[in-house]
């Protein structure tokens, strides 16, 4: 773990989100910034009306808002405003660099991640990108010739990046995620320790495609004897918390948000989910068994290489979104009833884990700051 030999206190931005995927991350970063150096002041730079306008504060953090959305896959009006949009945001950015003074930026990806570095690189401050998919994202990749490191949490991505501006740290995940007990995750969740336990975790914003699946099973999971943590999103908890309300005697439970996805995991003895580069990340280190549907309505169809990437090494299963309202619950109920086959997955999933992602991030921040 690298020290800073300054005793100034430091000054860093951080900007991006749209999903938890980006969010989680980025708090993850500057969680370990104060954890080092409690007098950091930290600053995240989001995108107006998405969810790190709430979630960031809620995790203790100052954030301001730019007035920019990603470009739409048709022609619409909003796509006529997008430059209009852009240039804008690039000037807000530049003024609250100019006022905050940063030593360095941090961009993790999402619609403000772009407009901040933009800002930052011009004024030639010390710029890192943290890339969370096995497939770069656009803006990552445009910005890449002009920030000084990229860490990324996947190897062989010199094939989109500068190669010797790449460090392979993994993804951070918050330190918690892997520490819960069993007996306290059952407690917690009022499940019954003789039974099996599934996890349904459609990505923080939820998955229409597992949400169908799930409810078309829930008969089926009964007649199993298996209980469900049934993570909807937002959208879809309202059907789904009346589709379970039948089962909740047999503990088939829908949740809208699991806030303690530590004892969520810890409960779980297999996991269906989506394969965005955060859920992946927390698989690993938590060693769960798990069947992953990509989701096809993400750029470049990343999830779908995000889950290639354990599953090519053996350490998940995969299903795609078309497959999975036939197939999914049938190989969920086997791998249930696989007990060596769960232990297969968990070992080689572990094996894929960065455990150390954070810090290593952070070293290579503070290292640009001390140059």
């Amino acid at each position: 773990m690298l020290e800073d030999m300054t005793n100034s206190p430091l000054r860093v931005i951080i900007s991006g989100g749209g999903t938890g995927g980006h969010i989680f991350p980025a708090v993850a970063i500057a969680n370990e910034l104060r954890r080092r150096r409690p007098d950091t002041d930290i600053l995240f730079v989001g995108a107006n009306g998405r969810m790190e306008m709430t979630r960031v504060p809620e995790a203790g953090y100052k954030i301001v808002g730019l007035d920019i959305t990603g470009l739409q896959r048709r022609l619409t009006p909003r796509n006529l405003l997008f430059p209009v949009r852009v240039l804008r945001s690039v000037r807000k950015a530049g003024k609250l660099i100019e006022e905050f003074r940063p030593d360095a930026v941090v961009g993790v990806g999402g619609y403000a991640s772009a407009p901040v570095l933009l800002a930052a690189t011009s004024r030639a401050i010390p710029s890192l990108i943290q890339e969370q998919n096995s497939y770069a994202g656009l803006v990552n990749k445009l910005l890449s010739r002009r920030v000084n490191r990229i860490c990324v949490a996947y190897e062989g991505m010199e094939k989109f990046f500068p190669a010797g501006k790449l460090v392979v740290t993994g993804n951070p995940v918050r330190a918690e995620i892997a520490g819960g007990s069993r007996a306290e995750a059952l407690a917690f969740f009022g499940l019954n320790p003789n039974k099996q336990t599934l996890l349904v975790v459609g990505g923080s914003l939820g998955a229409r495609t597992l949400n169908m699946a799930t409810a078309a099973a829930l008969q089926r999971l009964r007649e199993a004897g298996v209980q469900l943590l049934w993570q909807t999103g937002k959208l879809y908890f309202p059907e789904a918390q009346q589709q379970a309300a039948a089962y909740q005697d047999d503990n088939l439970y829908a949740l809208e948000f699991i806030k303690r996805m530590d004892l969520a995991y810890a409960a779980a003895d297999v996991v269906i989910s989506r394969a965005g580069a955060l859920s992946v990340s927390e698989l690993c280190l938590t060693g769960k068994a798990s069947i992953l549907v990509p989701s096809p309505n993400v750029a470049e169809d990343h999830q779908t290489k995000n889950a290639r990437a354990l599953v090519d090494k053996g350490a998940a299963l995969l299903v795609t979104d078309a497959e999975a309202p036939v197939r999914l619950y049938g190989e969920a109920l086997r791998l249930l009833n696989d007990p060596a086959g769960q232990q297969q997955l968990s070992t080689r999933v572990r094996e894929l884990a960065h455990p150390n992602a954070t810090d290593m991030i952070v070293d290579e921040l503070l290292k640009l700051i001390k140059k």
